[in-house]
């Protein structure tokens, strides 16, 4: 059985999900604050994570970034009646795994919360080794690089994983968009390349010049495993 935490300060919106995750026969937590979700996070470690971004004690832009310097990548929806797409993409940058506008219906609800719970368990986070001195362990969501640790947060991760796991092959931005922030993800592509950025910064030896996150042109990134 799945456990839902919802973290959600009003009280008829936090009852109303519960009733929905319930109906799917998944189990389901709910706290009222920031400071209660991140006790029941850290006591009952949930599958997934309904955030709202309003929260009395904090925001959840604050909170998903504070999760994932604390290397918890449990997935998370951010809940919340912004609809501009410069929030959508604070939050994604932040560490979010999806975006879902007030009002919503229950069956979009379930729709994505299925959706993360799938991605979250596929084979696409299994352990890979390359003679690239780069190695992936899936289980516990760490990369090293040489024997040293990456510093690689939510979306970093499942990015470098999903580019990794074939080298040498060409994946363009919108397929990674729809491996990684789901097909059903309304931003724009230019997401992708926000976190290319971010990876070959603690990647690359000289991230203006990539060895292993290479640009293939008029298609999109693929991965290069260097020979070492």
């Amino acid at each position: 059985m799945k456990t839902i935490l919802v973290i959600e300060d009003d009280e008829n919106l936090s009852e109303t999900l519960q009733l929905y995750v319930q109906r799917e026969r998944w189990r389901c937590l709910v706290s009222h604050s920031a400071e209660a979700g991140f006790s029941q996070i850290e006591s009952s470690h949930p599958d997934l994570v309904v955030l709202d971004v309003m929260l009395p004690d904090a925001n959840g832009f604050e909170i998903c970034q504070q999760l994932r310097q604390k290397e918890c990548f449990v997935p998370i929806l951010m809940l919340t009646a912004r609809g501009e797409e410069r929030d959508r993409i604070r939050g994604l940058s932040a560490g979010a795994d999806d975006y879902l506008m007030k009002p919503f219906s229950a069956k979009e609800l379930i729709a994505r919360l299925s959706a993360l719970l799938r991605r979250s368990y596929t084979a696409g986070y299994r352990d890979i080794g390359h003679r690239s001195g780069l190695t992936i362990e899936g289980d516990r969501r760490m990369a090293f690089l040489n024997g040293e640790l990456l510093d690689l947060r939510g979306k970093e991760f499942d990015l470098l994983s999903q580019l990794a796991a074939v080298p040498g092959r060409a994946y363009s931005r919108e397929e990674l968009l729809e491996r990684i922030w789901g097909i059903d993800y309304e931003g724009d592509t230019r997401i992708v390349d926000v976190y290319v950025r971010k990876l070959r910064a603690k990647v690359e030896v000289d991230a203006s010049r990539p060895d292993y996150i290479q640009t293939v042109w008029g298609v999109g990134y693929r991965f290069n495993a260097l020979e070492t």
